[in-house]
């Protein structure tokens, strides 16, 4: 699967071409196209950059297509499945809503069925993570590619939004305490967060601009919840490949030497 992302980043081409294979110019002259076999390839370069002090922002991993007889056409992949029989429908369905056709299914009765797909490129972007949590981390995936088709229209993305900082500061256990039930957070209490940030995955499909930032106020007043408990569920931390397959069209992966965050391109939330 050939995935090309946009890097913008502060070095210039001949710092990059030094690290990876010469990029493609693009209209800005601050990004660059970089091609790659699938997400893990893009991150380790990535990575690669971030140890050597580049700061970079990565853009969604989009698949390489050409023109065949006039036609747009997309690189198709065989998708081997190996997984428990339990788990045969979720597989079946997370291949089905990416396009991909099941070509043949061999019980071996051992308790493990293994599946055959041809599934576009496009449909595997970030079908990992979903293929390991359906499958518990039982099943095994392996994809190899099988030529070219003519494109085979629109494929699902991520069906939730994001939940994004709406201002600068600290965020704080009791903001954090509100938020939880609106979706699952990325960052813990006492972490910097700036406007535009993303901090969480929202529950539904819209983003949800969240004052993330927000303390409790003090009286002097005697409350019957005062002696409450704040009980916070562990942020959902994102390794660097986990993340690039997140993000959305309008997202990007922000990559420091020290860290990497998610964010919006547009950080003003009015401007969104």
């Amino acid at each position: 699967m050939q995935l090309k992302c946009t890097e913008i980043a502060e070095a210039g081409a001949g710092d990059i071409i030094a690290i990876a294979k010469p990029p493609e110019e693009t209209d800005s002259p601050d990004a660059y196209k970089v091609t790659g076999r699938g997400e893990l390839q893009l991150a380790i370069l990535v990575e690669m950059m971030r140890r050597e002090s580049y700061e970079l922002s990565v853009a969604r991993p989009e698949v390489v297509t050409k023109e065949i007889d006039g036609k747009l056409h997309e690189p198709i992949e065989i998708l081997l499945v190996d997984c428990p029989e339990d788990f045969v429908g979720a597989v079946t369905q997370i291949a089905g809503e990416r396009r991909g056709r099941m070509l043949h299914m061999v019980n071996h009765g051992s308790g493990r069925v293994r599946l055959e797909f041809r599934i576009p490129s496009r449909g595997l972007i970030g079908s990992r993570t979903e293929f390991l949590t359906e499958t518990k981390g039982t099943g095994i995936m392996n994809q190899i590619f099988d030529g070219w088709e003519p494109w085979m229209g629109d494929i699902p993305r991520r069906p939730t939004g994001a939940m994004v900082a709406d201002r600068l500061g600290k965020t704080t256990a009791y903001a954090i305490e509100n938020l939880q039930p609106r979706g699952t957070l990325f960052v813990g209490p006492g972490e910097e967060v700036y406007e535009g940030m993303i901090v969480g995955e929202h529950n539904r499909g819209a983003d949800l601009d969240v004052n993330i930032c927000r303390e409790k106020k003090l009286t002097n007043m005697r409350a019957a919840s005062a002696d409450e408990t704040t009980h916070l569920v562990p942020p959902r931390r994102l390794s660097l490949e986990q993340a690039i397959e997140f993000i959305a069209d309008d997202e990007l992966v922000e990559v420091t030497p020290k860290t990497f965050r998610l964010r919006k391109k547009v950080l003003q939330a009015n401007r969104r």
